[in-house]
């Protein structure tokens, strides 16, 4: 889904409206398809067909499956269209394939149509309803997620749903200090706003949203990018865009400058800071000037971007100026700007163990990115994951640290060539991972560089959210027996995409018809296994947030089953299982101990709890009495932490946030509608936060340590070819170039 519908999906969820006859609405003009669209999706459906993993046929029973998929999309939480509007189109559901091939996409556009202005129907009355009041003495409840419920009726059990809704909406404000006045403008502007953002909604957004149910509905990682969308994956990837500096946001109507990225265009001109708003854009120096007030995010972004050393003219509006304020005009050269956030980074733990101290050196990787173009031009100095984290193992072996965590929490994947080569930094050559394509053909992939860039201790650290590239190089760590595996199990996706650039194959020279992201192959671990469904299991498993049943692949319908293949031809350099009864037993008696740790396990059982029930009452005396209820637990904590910090260790430094109980005070507000400095400091509060789960990975790995040199002989079962904790790499200063060489 792309940013414009998904931002819609969630706003439909997370605010308010409802749908009647009696309140006048406007519409914007009705959406129509390009040809080129329909000639995109006329492309993707013979590729599909024919190449996909899968090989489902575009026939009767597919059509039935994207016409559920594109509801499902559109409407996930039955809050837009009643039955009538489903049964409208039941007659075209099972031509959907037909009207692919024919290249007519006339029904895909009534149903997003109908769509938007049911949409702006239920946020229209949602704003009549902040007029009439509510009265919060009465005993009802408000479901929260309605997932997994039927679409309402009629016209009148939409209005009751949001009626519910929008009261739910008004309490979470009520019960924060705001008075009824506040609470009313506060929620008219955010309706207010999405009817603006809904009624600029243009065809890609509805073609993007029909042609990923399309590929969905064949299997989960199959995506169609729209040329603007392909261009962001690609700069995801590289790292890197050409432009001014500036991370931007939509607040209300403006382009709001977040915060200046260092070293860019922006923060050297000194002539703009965060909060500035961006009104006006011109191209060169002569440039006319375009007003964008009222523009989406991300075609204001498109329009500040461009070519290398141009020049961009901004006429702006200072963070603490009036609307009618006065404007400054700020001339800027475009400049490659990297985007350092989302790259490799390092930090060095160190944990004091009676007399000695170790040192844990900690590699946080958010994805497996790889400068796909610069590569295949021969740029010797292309950037990719494991060429930065080949140069943080070079600084930790300078720093003498001991052992090493690869923090792969949250990393969704990406390029499995560098899967590959991150693996061969941490095991000398050998198989990495096997791959089955369509034809049942096993491929083994593997490391073919000798020696390796660290062979010292090693830990992963994973969580759910810890996808496809994270679970090859997570596998193969653990079948390798070449380090402990730490967190919870990882997401489940054990499918191989390729990028097909369908301008390439209708030899177009402009970028006009997207980009193909198509499952091909299944992966397997070296063992014989796969990933797919089950993910990578962990060695020492650390409380977890999300759960299978609401995140991870085995949530997913039509997701490919489990499968074995015969293993690779490897051989286990290690076996960390050796010492895992004494970590597990070390890391059972230090948690308990942990009054942060504790913390975290009882807001999981918490949040649990509430997404179980699935309902919240909306009567103002029980919600209150609910709110004090957490707040007192939170006043607690916060009361032990204070008592304890002269005293207790580990209570000393940086808070958890759930120590400081973010995630259960509500202030009622969404992001955009919050003041930006408040905003920017709770982010930064965030950052700063003690990390419970590192912590722990990093006190086990400093356990593993302690048990290894305390005994000759586990040292030899666990790794027995490399002296434990020196750093050194087998090969020498042969093995440090080959590093730099990657």
């Amino acid at each position: 889904m792309n940013r414009v519908l998904l931002w819609l999906a969630l706003a439909l969820a997370t605010a308010a409206h409802g749908a009647s006859a009696d309140v006048r609405t406007s519409y914007p003009p009705e959406l129509k398809p390009a040809w080129q669209q329909a000639r995109a999706a006329h492309m993707a459906a013979e590729l599909l067909a024919h190449y996909h993993y899968k090989r489902t046929p575009l026939d009767e029973t597919l059509s039935k499956k994207i016409f559920v998929e594109y509801l499902k999309s559109l409407d996930s939480e039955k809050l837009v269209f009643v039955q009538a509007d489903i049964d409208r189109f039941s007659a075209d559901r099972a031509r959907l394939g037909d009207a692919i091939r024919d290249e007519d996409l006339s029904v895909p556009f009534s149903v997003f149509n109908l769509y938007q202005r049911r949409a702006i129907e239920r946020y229209t009355y949602a704003r009549t309803l902040l007029k009439k009041g509510f009265d919060f003495r009465k005993l009802e409840d408000y479901r929260y997620s309605r997932e997994n419920e039927a679409w309402p009726k009629t016209e009148s059990e939409m209005r009751e749903l949001w009626r519910k809704r929008v009261k739910n909406e008004w309490l979470r404000l009520k019960l924060v200090g705001k008075d009824d006045r506040s609470i009313a403008e506060i929620l008219d502007k955010r309706y207010d706003n999405f009817l603006k953002r809904v009624a600029r909604i243009k065809s890609a957004d509805a073609f993007q949203a029909f042609m990923n149910a399309f590929t969905t509905a064949i299997e989960p990682h199959t995506n169609y990018l729209v040329p603007r969308a392909a261009e962001e994956f690609d700069i995801a990837m590289r790292l890197s865009l050409v432009g001014i500096g500036a991370v931007l946001a939509e607040k209300d109507d403006y382009t709001t400058i977040r915060k200046l990225v260092p070293g860019g265009p922006a923060a050297l001109s000194g002539r703009l800071k965060s909060g500035d708003r961006i009104v006006g854009v011109a191209q060169g120096a002569g440039g006319a000037m375009t007003d964008i007030l009222g523009w989406r995010l991300q075609d204001a972004v498109a329009l500040i971007r461009g070519a290398p050393d141009s020049v961009v003219v901004l006429d702006v509006l200072p963070a603490d100026a009036a609307p009618e304020g006065q404007r400054k005009r700020v001339s800027l050269v475009r400049k490659k700007i990297s985007l350092e956030e989302q790259a490799a980074k390092s930090s060095v733990h160190s944990v004091r163990d009676g007399k000695v101290t170790r040192r844990i050196g900690v590699i946080a990787l958010p994805s497996f990115y790889e400068d796909f173009a610069a590569k295949r031009k021969g740029d010797r100095r292309y950037r990719s994951a494991t060429r930065d984290v080949s140069r943080l193992l070079d600084k930790f072996r300078i720093d003498r640290v001991d052992s090493v965590l690869m923090d792969l929490r949250n990393n969704g994947g990406g390029s499995l060539a560098e899967a590959i080569e991150l693996t061969g930094l941490f095991i000398d050559k050998g198989p990495v991972v096997q791959q089955r394509n369509a034809r049942g053909e096993v491929l083994v992939m593997s490391d073919t560089q000798a020696g390796v860039a660290w062979e010292g201790p090693l830990g992963v650290l994973l969580n759910r959210g810890s996808a496809s590239a994270s679970e090859i190089f997570a596998a193969a760590i653990q079948d390798y027996g070449r380090g402990l595996i730490i967190g919870d199990s990882s997401f489940g996706k054990g499918t191989v995409q390729n990028m097909i650039d369908l301008d390439l194959l209708a030899k177009s020279n402009t970028p006009q018809f997207g980009e193909l992201k198509m499952t091909v192959a299944q992966f397997f671990r070296v063992n014989g296994g796969t990933t797919q469904l089950h993910g990578v299991m962990p060695d020492i498993l650390l409380p977890a947030v999300s759960h299978a049943e609401n995140f991870g692949e085995s949530r997913f319908d039509n997701a490919l089953p489990w499968a074995q293949v015969r293993a690779a031809d490897y051989k286990p350099v290690g076996d960390p299982k050796a010492v895992l009864p004494i970590l597990v037993t070390l890391h059972e008696a230090r948690v308990k101990k942990d009054r942060e740790y504790q913390y975290l396990k009882e807001d999981i059982a918490e949040l649990t709890r509430q997404r179980r029930r699935n309902s919240v009452s909306l009567n103002e005396a029980e919600r209150r009495s609910e709110r004090d209820r957490l707040e007192a637990r939170l006043r607690s904590r916060e009361l032990r932490n204070d008592r304890g910090a002269n005293s207790d260790e580990g209570a000393v430094g940086k808070q958890s946030a759930s120590a400081k109980g973010g995630a259960f005070r509500d202030d009622g507000l969404q992001s955009s509608e919050r003041d930006l400095a408040v905003e920017l400091a709770a982010e930064d509060a965030r950052k700063s936060a003690k990390d419970v789960l590192l912590n722990e990975a990093v006190n086990i790995l400093s356990d593993e340590l302690g048990v290894l040199q305390s005994g000759a002989r586990l040292a030899s079962r666990v790794k027995p070819d490399s002296p434990l904790g020196s750093g050194q790499k087998r090969g020498g200063d042969a093995a440090l170039d080959r590093a730099q060489r990657r």
